[in-house]
């Protein structure tokens, strides 16, 4: 029995910031109504490190206190990539936040959150996920989204 692939139509868009090629992926990709929005961390469109995490001799965060602006910056971009589409955060579905400390996010979550999402309960499922190391150094969490557009 032959196997046969049948191509998907996606749309893809990107920051243009380095790390897209050194990778080699896009920020978010759109399949029918859709969107998947690649890890989000603190960082500019330029690409510039927001709110960087101290780090020791190991290149290890050594100080949690920037989570809350990182936690921001992430929520922001992935507006910022979902408006490209034609979405808003309303559109998230579910989302899951990659933590370097659960303690840290955990206390400041709940604020960003309600803020990012303009309602005291968002309503997508959420996971928050501890571990042991991100991309970038200096970051403390990336989340990443789906989100569904409205059918036509």
């Amino acid at each position: 029995m032959a196997n046969s692939a049948v191509a998907i139509d996606k749309e893809e868009t990107y920051f243009g910031v380095p790390w897209e090629d050194t990778y080699g992926f896009p920020q978010a990709i759109k399949v029918g109504d859709t969107i998947y929005v690649s890890g989000q961390a603190s960082h500019d469109q330029e690409g510039n490190f927001v709110a960087p995490a101290a780090l020791d001799e190991n290149r290890k965060p050594v100080d949690f206190s920037t989570m809350e602006q990182q936690m921001r910056t992430a929520y922001s971009n992935a507006a910022t990539l979902l408006a490209r589409y034609g979405a808003t955060l309303d559109n998230v579905v579910e989302e899951t936040l990659y933590v370097l400390d659960v303690d840290s996010a955990f206390a400041v979550a709940g604020k960003v959150r309600r803020e990012a999402y303009a309602t005291e309960r968002p309503l997508c499922a959420s996971h928050l996920i501890g571990v042991s190391r991100l991309a970038m150094p200096e970051g403390l969490i990336e989340i990443t989204f789906r989100a569904v557009l409205p059918q036509a």
